[in-house]
């Protein structure tokens, strides 16, 4: 009789060991033994999925079915039922291909008589083992959520991680991968790049997606941007978990990358348009500010290159303004903007450090007193109740009196614990912080006049939040304590000293 023997193993490690060898030599050994002709070995090393996804089961069943009358093929032969049969869906097309080609199933392990009683012997096996597929799957669907629900990602780790044997800390960052993630997420965030020309920039600098694919696409470099895993988010079945594992990317970081991969950032391909990638917006329609070159030739021959920076909405409504702006008219609004955060005198912005650094003086010194005479009093006040309590176990004084002079002392302690809690821990470093971000705001102008236009970005982004261009004027919302600098109190001059 000539066979066709099927031979499968159901996880990695299986396929590691000797399943798949241990069952060939078995089923060939009983081969030989009975003078059974192999005609073809299926060897299959993958998990038993159900339908479609069970690739070499299905081509099995149709090479199988189109050369059984030509190979004159007797069975199917495998080690054991649960081997070839999983499911009872794969035991009807079994049973189907018997009772349309003539071929039988063949097993070195289990023996199905003929009759009802075999059939029923049979039926039951396959019962067993769909029972078997659906709780280890149920098993294994259990620990997946668990394991994410304890904060590590299911399956192989994305880009930038590794996957380690180790239960505290099975995934961790890649010593050399994770330093080119940081740095994808770093250029595409400033957006001056496309996925083309950030693939061609990392491929010229020698950084390698995976050895099966070296150079990154605009798929891999889409799924590594758009991934919530690196900041620390695991979404399975609709919730949401915070991951354990170490992150390398920062919100800022990623959130900028998602303003430019859903148009809210304007991406550009060349960095000498420093104002466009949507540093700005336009005013009337919300659109980022665009960037292009006008080459103007002169009478001569020559040609005068001219930066202008307009709407980048290319269907405008017809009251929309035209909003065009020359870059140096452009730079010289933005300046403007950063020296109305400086004082107007050297005087004036040493009188008002001065004053600031007196104010967080006195702040401490009362805030510092306050706690320590509050702290006193509580400390009387749990005196005092230990010297009523004894008193009253003395006799000295009545129920009455002790209850009522223990509910004052009570409420007064509560009212000593509020003010505690209430407040201020006034940390000096905090005073240092807002001195540093007064002298930066002093020297604002003077810090964008010396930056490159990557700098420039970032310094815009540091003092402001919105930046609107209208046809004729710029505006920008600062942020705090930037917004209070530059709304600086009415000064003025009264017997040589400012108030």
């Amino acid at each position: 009789m000539n066979v066709v023997v099927w031979a499968r193993v159901s996880s990695r490690e299986q396929k590691e060991g000797y399943s798949i060898d241990a069952q060939l030599r078995a089923m060939r050994d009983k081969s030989a033994k009975h003078g059974w002709t192999i005609v073809r070995e299926f060897v299959v090393a993958e998990s038993a999925k159900r339908g479609a996804d069970r690739k070499a089961f299905n081509e099995m069943l149709r090479w199988t079915k189109r050369n059984a009358k030509r190979e004159k093929i007797g069975a199917i032969f495998a080690h054991k039922l649960d081997r070839v049969c999983r499911n009872m869906r794969d035991a009807v097309r079994l049973q189907e291909l018997e009772d349309d080609h003539n071929v039988k199933l063949a097993f070195v392990e289990n023996d199905f008589g003929p009759g009802a009683a075999g059939a029923l012997s049979f039926n039951v096996m396959a019962a067993v083992a769909q029972y078997y597929s659906d709780n280890l799957r149920s098993e294994v669907i259990k620990g997946m959520d668990e394991k994410v629900r304890q904060g590590w990602p299911t399956g192989l780790a994305p880009f930038g991680y590794l996957n380690v044997r180790d239960k505290d800390e099975p995934v961790i960052p890649h010593p050399e991968r994770s330093k080119t993630l940081v740095y994808i997420f770093e250029l595409y965030a400033s957006g001056q790049y496309t996925f083309e020309s950030l693939a061609k920039k990392l491929a010229a600098e020698g950084h390698i997606f995976r050895p099966s694919q070296p150079r990154f696409n605009r798929t891999s470099l889409s799924n590594i941007l758009s991934n919530r895993f690196y900041i620390g988010e695991l979404h399975r079945n609709g919730h949401v978990f915070q991951g354990r594992y170490r992150q390398v990317i920062d919100r800022t970081t990623f959130d900028a990358c998602q303003d430019v991969l859903h148009g809210r950032n304007r991406r550009i391909g060349r960095p000498n348009l420093q104002y466009a990638g949507g540093l700005l917006h336009c005013e009337y329609c919300g659109s980022a500010i665009t960037g292009e070159h006008i080459k103007r030739k002169q009478r001569y021959g020559s040609a005068r290159q001219h930066i202008y920076y307009r709407c980048g909405n290319n269907d405008m409504p017809d009251d929309h303004p035209t909003v065009r702006w020359r870059e140096s008219d452009l730079e010289s609004a933005i300046i403007e903007h950063l020296e109305a955060f400086r004082f107007p005198s050297e005087e004036a912005t040493a009188w008002f450090r001065d004053a600031l650094e007196s104010v967080f003086a006195d702040r401490v010194q009362f805030e510092r007193h306050r706690r320590r005479m509050l702290n006193k009093r509580q400390t009387e006040l749990t005196n005092m109740q230990e010297r009523l309590l004894n008193t009253h176990l003395t006799g000295a004084i009545d129920e009455a009196t002790f209850s009522a002079k223990s509910t004052d002392l009570k409420h007064e302690q509560a009212d000593v614990d509020r003010q505690l809690g209430e407040t201020t821990q006034v940390d000096l470093n905090h005073a240092e912080t807002v001195l540093k971000a007064y002298d930066f705001s002093q020297n604002l102008a003077k810090i964008w006049r010396g930056s490159n236009s990557t700098a420039k970005r970032e310094l815009l982004d540091c003092v402001s939040l919105n930046r609107t261009l209208s046809d004729v004027s710029l505006y920008i919302a600062r942020r705090k304590p930037f917004d209070i600098f530059a709304e600086r109190p009415f000064l003025k001059k009264s017997r040589g000293e400012w108030i």
